[in-house]
């Protein structure tokens, strides 16, 4: 399979670390499996992720007549976005930073082969 279908989702206020481990829960998994994983995650994070991956399931289903049932996450990861630089006084007139992290994250689904499980194919690609 040559082509995937890939979406994004930019500037979610979370810190790139926090989502990577919601990440790891997801990828090389068929997108059914994904989103049902991703519903019952105690994260924060889960919730922008599992609407990123719906929407580039609805992008396949909108462009390529590809069904959710026929898709997994190929490739899925999030990179550093901006970082808000806040503050406040504390003890002795000093200044304590705050960051204030935000993070880009993009998916690319691909088709399920009938000659491979997905966690091979995801395998292949890394």
């Amino acid at each position: 399979m040559g082509f995937s279908v890939r979406a994004a989702s930019r500037y979610v206020p979370m810190s790139p670390r926090k989502v990577r481990l919601v990440l790891e829960l997801v990828r090389g998994h068929p997108v059914e499996e994904a989103l049902a994983t991703l519903r019952f995650a105690t994260q924060a994070a889960a919730r922008p992720v599992s609407k990123l991956i719906a929407s580039a399931a609805a992008n396949a289903q909108e462009n390529y007549g590809l069904g959710a049932d026929e898709l997994f996450v190929a490739e899925i990861a999030a990179d550093g976005g901006p970082t808000q630089k806040r503050g406040r006084f504390g003890g002795r007139g000093r200044y304590k930073p705050i960051l204030k992290r935000s993070c880009h994250v993009s998916v690319a689904l691909r088709e399920i082969s009938p000659t491979e499980l997905p966690e091979q194919a995801a395998a292949r690609t890394e």
